[in-house]
């Protein structure tokens, strides 16, 4: 990365031609976090994360989140994929919440539960977010992550004469039919609902086919998923494959993604279409992610007292710091 691509930014706390960073990862999901004002506005985004996410001569993540000041919000988050496409991403909104309540982003909140309440600016709109109090660090985050978008021209895919791509028919190149469910939950998700997760040879050999599939202009991650049963009560597991990335550890947009088709498909008998809410666990390789998804926000508002702005999915999990940093311009 030349100095044009990262001009220098004065009283930027760097060494000589050295740049600052924080890497952090949550339920596995591991980002490089650097400030805007840091690395300078004319910083080339989708340079800085091909460079940066790279694990053998970068910082090595699954992608790059930008943090700035915002002009709707109390800060603004911006993330990159490894291959520089820019996305919405749950788990690296956590990510930013934790590093801007440390860096005193956000005030402290008399909330008895809450200890900061406040908004974070994304790609895909302004979204509210609450730090939990207690002893626990690092305490769980709950952020609210919009409505889940379901038409073909939302999500977005090339498909005409449908409402929606559940149980759709792909066909897919030496793999024949496969039957596949896509929503939008601020990046696109294509889920196959599986017996059992796939072993390495069908994932890394199926998963890329459906993510760079032509009805996809601007490709799609892929989630396998499985209804997992523990102590009486409805979880799922599920293993990712995310566009731009390829197979990660946790995917926060992706567990809210799960929830909402198991519900619109009827995956289990606790999860009746005229439930006013749900709250699940779903399971990847890096953890646990709590998500609670309210289909019937009129009904929502009635049972859980939330206001009529509020979303129909909250993602709740927990964000750390694991180291910070230096890297050469």
């Amino acid at each position: 990365m030349s100095d044009a691509e990262v001009p220098p930014a004065p009283n930027s706390g760097g060494r000589g031609d050295s740049l600052p960073f924080t890497k952090m990862q949550a339920v596995g999901n591991d980002f490089v976090v650097i400030e805007e004002t840091v690395w300078g506005a004319g910083t080339d985004w989708p340079q800085a994360a091909i460079r940066l996410c790279n694990r053998y001569e970068g910082v090595g993540g699954d992608g790059l989140l930008v943090v700035s000041p915002s002009e709707t919000a109390d800060v603004r988050m911006r993330m990159f994929n490894p291959d520089g496409t820019e996305d919405m991403c749950g788990n690296g909104l956590r990510c930013v919440v934790r590093w801007a309540v440390d860096h005193g982003y956000f005030a402290e909140d008399s909330d008895p539960i809450f200890s900061h309440r406040g908004t974070v600016e994304t790609l895909v709109g302004v979204r509210g977010i609450s730090v939990e109090k207690g002893g626990i660090y690092p305490p769980s985050i709950w952020t609210n992550m919009g409505v889940p978008l379901f038409h073909p021209d939302q999500l977005p895919a090339l498909v005409a004469g449908r409402d929606s791509l559940m149980n759709y028919p792909l066909d897919v190149e030496g793999y024949g039919t496969v039957a596949v469910s896509t929503v939008n939950t601020g990046s696109t998700h294509t889920i196959l609902w599986v017996d059992e997760l796939p072993e390495d040879e069908l994932f890394f050999g199926l998963s890329p086919k459906i993510e760079h599939h032509p009805i996809y202009p601007e490709r799609t991650s892929v989630l396998w998923a499985k209804v997992h049963r523990h102590d009486g009560h409805t979880n799922f597991a599920m293993r990712i494959w995310e566009r731009g990335v390829g197979e990660t550890l946790g995917c926060g947009t992706g567990a809210c993604a799960v929830i909402v088709t198991a519900q619109r498909l009827k995956k289990d008998k606790n999860m009746e279409e005229n439930e006013p809410f749900f709250l699940v666990n779903v399971h990847s390789a890096g953890g646990d992610l709590s998500v609670i998804y309210i289909p019937d926000l009129e009904a929502g508002k009635y049972y859980m007292a939330i206001e009529e702005d509020d979303d129909s999915l909250q993602l709740i999990g927990t964000a750390h710091t694991v180291y910070s940093g230096f890297i050469a311009r």
